[in-house]
């Protein structure tokens, strides 16, 4: 399993690391790791790795087996053998922004307090499926209360509860597509705001920023109708 830097802080941009194995299609498995591999509908992370004079551009991350992330080449290229000692860095502005859009789709399943079928992260925007038969009413509303939330600078913390906690509070899991995984013994909820301020508390294993003024000022987007009763809202970072 390899050992997941980024849930520690993901404000790491650079580590080192040991090249554990290669995969047959030609990924490359570290002991550690601060990419963010690919899932929860946030995409994985692009970079580089670096050793003896040689830099590998890697594209994304993905899961692989066992619990193994898989760092995936940009090109074909030589790769470091296993038992290098090498440095990774990420591509970071693709990954803060990440943080920000996740961030913000948060808060978005908090002004719109309805199921989530479904969700994907950009860099520029992202976008939340909700269990929605009617239209959306008052856009404008729901923007001004999206960004209040954004100016009150709330923190963004993480907290731990066992498989069984998590079972017996099913109305943690807001989204009704992707159910948190369970079987490890213990879930991470991501909660904002704490005390009297908290506003949200679910499972995700995605990364985040530490509060919410981080974000930047948020615009909600097109609306598409996707089924009888679902609805599709786009999210679209301002700065």
């Amino acid at each position: 399993m390899t050992e997941m830097l980024f849930r520690d802080d993901a404000y790491t941009r650079e580590a080192p690391g040991r090249v554990v194995a290669h995969t047959p299609e030609g990924g490359i498995v570290l002991d550690v790791t601060i990419f963010y591999p690919q899932g929860g509908g946030q995409p994985g992370d692009s970079g580089a790795l670096h050793w003896d004079g040689h830099m590998l551009e890697i594209a994304t991350a993905v899961k692989g087996e066992g619990g193994a992330i898989v760092l995936v080449p940009a090109e074909p290229a030589p790769l470091p053998s296993v038992g290098t000692e090498l440095r990774q860095s990420l591509d970071w502005e693709r990954r803060y922004r990440h943080m920000r859009v996740h961030t913000a789709l948060h808060l978005l399943s908090v002004v719109i307090p309805l199921p989530v079928s479904g969700g994907s992260i950009g860099t520029e925007k992202g976008r939340l499926d909700f269990d929605m038969p009617d239209a959306l009413e008052d856009r404008e509303a729901l923007e001004a209360d999206l960004n209040d939330l954004v100016a009150r600078n709330l923190p963004v913390t993480e907290d731990w509860i066992s498989d069984a906690e998590l079972a017996a509070n099913p109305g943690l899991v807001k989204t009704m597509s992707v159910m948190p995984p369970t079987g490890q013994g213990r879930v991470r909820l991501i909660r904002i705001g704490a005390g009297e301020t908290q506003v949200d508390l679910q499972p995700c294993g995605g990364t985040h920023v530490a509060a919410t003024g981080e974000i930047g000022r948020l615009r909600i987007g097109k609306v598409e109708k996707k089924g009888a009763r679902n609805r599709r809202v786009n999210l679209h970072l301002e700065e």
